[in-house]
C-alpha cells in the first residue's frame, strides 16, 4: 500500500481558467506540498502527472478528467485514460466509482482491469456507503468520500462541509482503507477525520488554490470602500 496511514495528501490541480494552470506550476506546487509534509499528491492529466513525477518520489494519485455532456462521470471514465496516466507516472489511479451513468465498461470491470492489466492501485471516489461497499468488493485499494455532495443523490450535503457521517459509516463497514476528501478546509477538520478513523486525508483548494483562498478572505472584509494602505 502506497499511501501511509495518517498521511496528508495534497491535491495539486488548477482548471484552465486559473492563473496556475499548467505542468510547471503544478510541479512547483507538488514540491512545496512535499516540503510542507505531504505524503502523497493527487493530480489531473498526463502532462501534470509527468511533470510532478519528475520532481518527487511521493505516491501520485492520478486522475484524468474527461467531460461528456451525455454522462455525469468525468473522473477517469475509461481504461484508455487510466492507461495514459499510468504511463505518465501515476502510482495509483483515481476514478469515479459512483453508480451514475457512464460511458463504456462498468466501474467493477474498470477497477479489475486497472489492477490486473496496469498493476496499479485504485482510488475509488464515491458518494454513498453503498458505493463504498461496492468499490471495495470490486477490488479498490482505497475508498474515498470525494464525491459526497457532488452527485444528485447527495447534493444536499455539500453546504454542510465534509461528510463526516459518511466517513464514519465507511470506516465501520468497509474493509478497505478509507480516505477523507471533499471540503476539508481547516486543520481541525483534518484532525476530526483522523479521529473518526480515516486512513488518510486529501486537501486541495484550501492549500493549492490561492485565488479561492483570497476570495474566502475577501468575503470576510467589511463592506464599503477600500482604502489604499500604501
Amino acid at each position: 500500500m502506497l499511501i501511509p496511514k495518517g498521511a496528508l495528501v495534497v491535491s495539486c490541480q488548477a482548471r484552465a481558467d486559473n492563473p496556475l494552470h499548467g505542468p510547471v506550476y503544478m510541479a512547483a506546487m507538488a514540491r512545496a506540498a512535499e516540503q510542507g509534509g505531504a505524503r502523497g499528491i493527487r493530480a489531473n492529466g498526463a502532462d501534470d502527472i509527468a511533470a510532478i513525477r519528475a520532481v518527487t518520489k511521493l505516491p501520485i494519485i492520478g486522475i484524468a478528467k474527461v467531460w461528456d455532456d451525455r454522462f455525469p462521470v468525468y473522473i477517469t471514465p475509461g481504461f484508455a485514460q487510466a492507461e495514459q496516466i499510468a504511463g505518465a507516472g501515476a502510482d495509483i489511479i483515481g476514478l469515479d466509482a459512483t453508480r451514475r451513468p457512464r460511458v463504456g465498461e462498468s466501474v467493477e470491470r474498470l477497477i479489475g482491469r486497472i489492477r490486473n492489466e496496469l498493476s496499479r492501485e485504485v482510488f475509488a471516489d464515491i458518494a454513498t456507503l453503498e458505493e463504498g461497499r461496492a468499490a471495495c468488493a470490486a477490488g479498490a485499494t482505497y475508498v474515498a468520500t470525494t464525491l459526497s455532495g457532488y452527485t444528485e443523490e447527495t447534493a444536499s450535503r455539500k453546504a454542510e462541509g465534509p461528510d463526516l457521517e459518511l466517513l464514519s459509516a465507511l470506516v465501520a463497514e468497509v474493509s478497505a482503507p478509507i480516505v477523507a476528501e471533499g471540503r476539508f478546509d481547516t486543520p481541525e477538520l483534518v484532525e476530526e477525520a483522523f479521529r473518526r478513523g480515516a486512513h488518510a486525508v486529501v486537501v486541495g483548494t484550501a492549500i493549492t488554490n490561492p485565488r479561492e483562498i483570497t476570495r474566502k478572505f475577501v468575503r470576510a472584509l467589511p463592506k464599503g470602500p477600500v482604502e489604499d494602505s500604501l
